[in-house]
């Protein structure tokens, strides 16, 4: 019996919002080499696109351990060129965090796949992410749960590295 609880939440909600925060200071402080600042944190999160996260263009999700807010992420449709006749079918998988008091119990793995399982429930048939290259625990995570690189999706200062996962049960590729 799992102690997770996973589900939808108002990016905005107070739980949300730490997380996010909490994930912005890691990541930039990883990449800076010195803890973020309050300031800095603020920077980064204002106008990040977060708000996109909302039906029917995304989903946000936090992740309860023992009742405590632990872990989040997000999925959003991209505009993508498909050949199928049913229009954007590829999410991007973004912001995918736990707080380290909680790695090492489950928890991301149970993430991903609730997430991916939004990104079906919005109409994505393929799952893409960016990351860097210095975030190997995030990496290794991804390809654990089937996750392969693939070429850029996008560009930006920190992507580095993008990986794409099918979500069609079958497995199969065609469109």
């Amino acid at each position: 019996m799992t102690m997770w609880k996973l589900g939808p939440e108002p990016v905005g909600s107070p739980d949300a919002t730490r997380l996010r925060r909490e994930y912005y200071a890691e990541v930039a402080s990883r990449y800076w080499k010195r803890p973020a600042t309050s300031q800095e944190v603020d920077e980064g999160l204002a106008g990040d696109g977060a708000d996109l996260l909302v039906p029917p263009a995304g989903q946000f999700v936090v992740g309860r351990y023992g009742g405590e807010a632990a872990a989040c992420g997000g999925v959003l449709l991209l505009d993508t060129d498909t050949d199928t006749d049913t229009g954007t079918d590829t999410a991007e998988l973004t912001r995918v965090y736990l707080r380290p008091a909680f790695r090492g119990k489950k928890g991301a793995g149970l993430l991903l796949e609730f997430l991916e399982e939004e990104a079906r429930a919005l109409g994505a048939r393929r799952m893409v992410l960016n990351t860097r290259l210095d975030l190997i625990e995030a990496r290794s995570l991804y390809v654990r749960h089937g996750y392969a690189e693939i070429p850029a999706y996008c560009t930006g200062p920190y992507v580095e590295i993008c990986y794409g996962k099918d979500l069609r049960p079958d497995g199969s590729l065609g469109g």
